[in-house]
């Protein structure tokens, strides 16, 4: 995929966007986003400007001048690689979608991937692949024919899989993330792959994980049916979610991810014709110095 323009290719804009960066990290947000529209006088077809300039808006408490920017990023850029979809459904200037712009979860992990393993582990304290692990050695299964990683990112998940996995395959929508899970030799295959839209192919498998994925993915009626279909009779699924405390499914949070309700999953087992093995929650990441919850699940497909 092409990167994201961060640049707006104009000295003057650029600069005028610097500046409107330090106004906002001095905290003077309605200034900073009336600089940036000046640099966007300048650059006006600079879909990642408007984007900024939407995110400065909203800050200032000018949610009206929020929305009017992230319309003009998507009119501009329609794959909506930046997430704008995403900020107008979470300021109610857009109806809530099930599931996020394909394009902006590629974006987003094609740029996180050369810091991803630090940031995660290192700084927000990463917990799903430890946990994961431990509730499939819980069942008592030592080894796994064939296990498929979805949304395997750099290789977190795999290297906890490989050691009970005689071929392990791995799936992401990210290339960059490919290229990082690649670099750790622990998988067998490395196939680059849509969640959203996947097919099951080949071999079945008798363990699928998907360690801190579905809140990039939203409604799980789709994917369920999928590793259904991949899963071996006796297989086992096993996979984590934030876990969502209000009302309903599942809701987009402000860190654009989705987060989803006990009841929404217990739903979505039975509905597939798991059987549930274990569900517990804990504490799966920080986020801004706060614990984030979650649901670590293990299900089996019926022998």
């Amino acid at each position: 995929m092409t990167p994201l323009q961060l640049s707006s290719n104009d000295l003057l804009a650029d600069r005028r966007a610097d500046y409107a960066e330090m106004l906002f990290a001095s905290g003077d947000h309605a200034a900073a986003a009336e600089l940036m529209l000046g640099a966007l006088e300048l650059a006006p077809n600079w879909a990642m400007g408007w984007f900024r300039a939407g995110e400065m808006h909203e800050a200032a408490g000018q949610a009206e001048a929020a929305a009017a920017a992230w319309r003009m990023s998507l009119k501009l850029e329609p794959a909506d690689r930046p997430g704008a979809t995403l900020k107008l459904q979470l300021i109610g200037a857009a109806p809530a979608a099930d599931s996020p712009p394909s394009a902006f979860v590629e974006t987003l992990f094609d740029q996180y991937a050369d810091k991803f393993d630090h940031a995660l582990v290192d700084t927000l304290h990463y917990r799903v692949p430890e946990l994961l692990n431990a509730a499939v050695a819980a069942t008592g299964r030592a080894r796994f024919a064939h296990a498929v990683d979805l949304g395997c990112g750099t290789g977190l998940m795999g290297v906890k899989l490989r050691p009970v996995a005689s071929r392990l395959v791995g799936y992401d929508i990210s290339a960059e993330m490919l290229r990082k899970a690649r670099d750790k030799g622990v998988y067998d295959s490395l196939v680059k792959a849509d969640l959203q839209e996947l097919r099951p192919e080949g071999e079945q498998a008798d363990l699928v994980t998907a360690a801190d994925v579905f809140m990039y993915v939203g409604a799980l009626d789709r994917i369920f049916a999928t590793v259904t279909e991949m899963l071996a009779p006796a297989g086992i699924f096993a996979f984590s979610v934030e876990r969502y405390a209000g009302e309903g499914a599942f809701e987009l949070q402000p860190s654009r991810r989705y987060a989803h309700s006990e009841a929404y999953v217990h739903g979505l087992i039975a509905a597939a014709g798991l059987t549930l093995v274990s569900l517990e929650r804990a504490v799966i990441r920080q986020d801004r110095r706060e614990p984030v919850e979650g649901l670590i699940v293990v299900t089996e497909r019926a022998a």
